[in-house]
């Protein structure tokens, strides 16, 4: 198996991950804070970062890379997780994951643009159809219009893009375990107590299951995710494995359907398909690192 064959896997893993993400932040917002729920589960997945890194003994990060986890901090710690949160309290979760479907075009452009990758002509041409895709999709689904969550959806993407090329980048020298823990570590200072408050003023009193969708966010979306998905973007480069991305907006959609009971019907099998078709072919193009 090829290095870049590995890295395609283990970010389908990531992505497999990270498709539930929506259904499980709409289950907990629909009794908990949206705010809350975003930077309550950065605070939980800190404590599993602290402990992996006092296990491996990790060493601290240099100046520069400081910098690189700050930006990735922002990301993906704090930028994607309060943005999507906000808009699950207005918004089924299959409408997110659609609106979301443009994150692996938003990806490869962040890494172009900031480290010098230089996708194809014939990538750049099957990441723009797979975005249109799944964009028209988002606007059938919508009866032609956007919702206002949608703003704070496209928000949520270049928050995610910015955080997922930063850190995958940075994943080729730490690790990406340590970028994530240093990440989450990182935010701390800010949203420990601003987390503290928000429970406060806002109250924690909810039922198991928003607290399972809670639970899962914080250990799965916010920590375990980021193992698979960092290591696949180092090793694959971030042009070529974001294009994963493409499946999540599918997976979350039948996510949705068996943990919220929203619907999934034949026409979203047939937008999958050509979704999939448009990644097989992306994934033959040539891309220089």
């Amino acid at each position: 198996m090829t290095q870049e064959t590995r890295g395609m896997w283990l970010g389908m893993v990531g992505v497999a991950i990270f498709s539930l993400t929506l259904p499980f932040t709409r289950m907990a917002v629909a009794e908990l804070n949206p705010v809350l729920v975003a930077l309550g589960r950065a605070v939980v997945a800190a404590a599993g970062s602290a402990l992996l890194l006092w296990r491996i003994g990790a060493t601290r990060p240099t100046r520069s890379q400081w910098k690189a986890l700050t930006i990735t901090a922002l990301g993906v710690v704090v930028g994607f997780p309060l943005l999507s949160s906000i808009a699950m309290r207005y918004v089924p979760a299959s409408h997110g994951a659609i609106v979301l479907g443009i994150l692996p075009l938003a990806t490869a452009l962040f890494g172009a643009l900031r480290f010098g990758e230089r996708p194809s002509i014939g990538f750049w041409l099957a990441a723009i159809a797979g975005s249109g895709i799944v964009v028209a999709f988002a606007l059938w689904q919508g009866g032609g219009e956007l919702h206002v969550a949608d703003l704070a959806l496209f928000g949520a993407v270049i928050a995610a893009a910015m955080g997922y090329a930063e850190g995958g980048r940075l994943s080729q020298t730490m690790g990406g375990q340590q970028v994530i823990s240093w990440a989450l570590l990182l935010s701390m200072p800010i949203l420990i107590p601003v987390t503290a408050w928000l429970g406060w003023r806002y109250g924690v009193s909810a039922s198991p299951q928003a607290w399972l969708g809670f639970a899962y966010v914080s250990v799965f979306s916010m920590f375990i995710g980021f193992f698979f998905w960092y290591k696949g973007l180092a090793l694959g480069g971030i042009a070529r494995v974001g294009q994963v991305q493409l499946l999540q907006p599918f997976l979350t959609l039948l996510g949705a359907a068996l943990i919220l009971d929203e619907s999934l019907d034949a026409k979203n099998i047939l937008f999958a398909v050509a979704v999939l078709a448009v990644v097989a072919i992306g994934r033959r193009m040539t891309i220089k690192r």
